[in-house]
């Protein structure tokens, strides 16, 4: 079982009565190696590429997490749904954990974004959908994670880290990755692309200077 850590635990052991100098270069070498193993990792990681196959071939594509792995959760549903329909973030507000329960239709997909701490919701939520029928792509950080044993497809990301809060790292590059995998293989995707700045323009949503 991996060992789980809480904030206060990290806080304690590796930021409390440290320097600012001595916390910052600890985390700026610690930040490095974890790249570094990051991308040595992703090189020879097929869970992307099996997790990509299963997100673009799906009719439905619901991303959920709660707590923190919310904003990891929007991060990939706003990068997804630039290239591809059918993208839809539980967040409760509009869409339910409810709603996509009890509309769960054959070729819909979840995809579950769940770190340590492991927040009860995304462990509950994502376990009724698969009893019910659906298929889940699991991002987690440990093996032995909940989820971990009846996801169709997990990838398992490293989050060391020198500060008191679980490294963003290999989360990020992971989800880059895999939207990146996706997105490339999506029917229509470059059209979908090209029609959405279009309409940013004509909307004039970004400022394009004096």
């Amino acid at each position: 079982m991996t060992d789980r850590t809480t904030p206060a635990d990290r806080f304690d052991r590796n930021v409390q009565r440290r320097s600012a100098k001595v916390l910052k270069q600890r985390v700026l070498d610690q930040q490095r190696t974890e790249f570094d193993q990051a991308l040595e990792w992703a090189a020879g990681q097929e869970s992307i590429e099996q997790a990509a196959a299963l997100i673009v071939s799906a009719r439905r594509r619901y991303l959920i997490g709660y707590g923190k792995s919310l904003s990891y959760a929007s991060l990939f549903a706003s990068d997804l749904s630039a290239g591809l329909s059918g993208v839809h973030l539980v967040d409760g507000v509009p869409l339910r954990a409810l709603d996509v329960l009890s509309d769960i239709r054959q070729g819909d997909l979840l995809v579950a974004v769940s770190l340590e701490r492991y927040r009860r919701e995304t462990v509950d939520v994502a376990s009724a959908y698969v009893r019910h029928g659906g298929d889940l792509v699991l991002i987690t950080d440990a093996e032995d994670a909940p989820l971990a044993g009846i996801a169709t497809a997990r990838i398992v990301v490293g989050t060391g880290s020198a500060s008191y809060v679980n490294s963003p790292t290999s989360i990020v590059l992971a989800l880059h990755l895999l939207a990146t995998l996706t997105i490339a293989s999506a029917k229509g995707a470059g059209r979908r692309l090209r029609d959405r700045d279009e309409l940013a323009a004509e909307l004039g949503l970004y400022w394009e200077g004096p």
